[in-house]
């Protein structure tokens, strides 16, 4: 995955902070004005965070992606990474909830306003 940020080193934080990323090495592109770290998880996947100095909003809000679903493994870890999320002040949009589809989640928002939904 890829994932546009106005704030790059904000959004990789909040990533590794919440969510168990490890953040590896910045890389930096100054004849394209282009920097991005890889964030990985024990599981393999990963997520390059990228930023560009001419990067301009898609719309009001976030600049990334519509969602993106991370499974942490079951309800039970929903509902906790619900509440530990919400008390270290991450906005909890939605959930935890049952969704018309049959999947149990909770949505919060990274800190540029991209949703991330927890799902078991």
């Amino acid at each position: 995955m890829a994932l546009w940020a106005r704030d790059l080193e904000r959004v990789c934080r909040f990533y590794v902070e919440h969510l168990g990323a490890e953040a590896g090495g910045l890389y930096v592109n100054e004849a394209k004005g282009f920097r991005s770290r890889f964030l990985s998880w024990d599981d393999g996947a990963r997520l390059e965070v990228m930023h560009r100095a001419d990067l301009a909003p898609a719309r009001e809000g976030a600049a990334g992606w519509a969602h993106v679903a991370l499974s942490v493994g079951s309800e039970t870890a929903v509902d906790e990474a619900a509440a530990r999320l919400g008390r270290a002040g991450v906005e909890v949009v939605d959930g935890p909830r049952r969704t018309g589809d049959g999947y149990y989640e909770c949505v919060v928002l990274d800190p540029e306003g991209n949703r991330v939904e927890l799902t078991a």
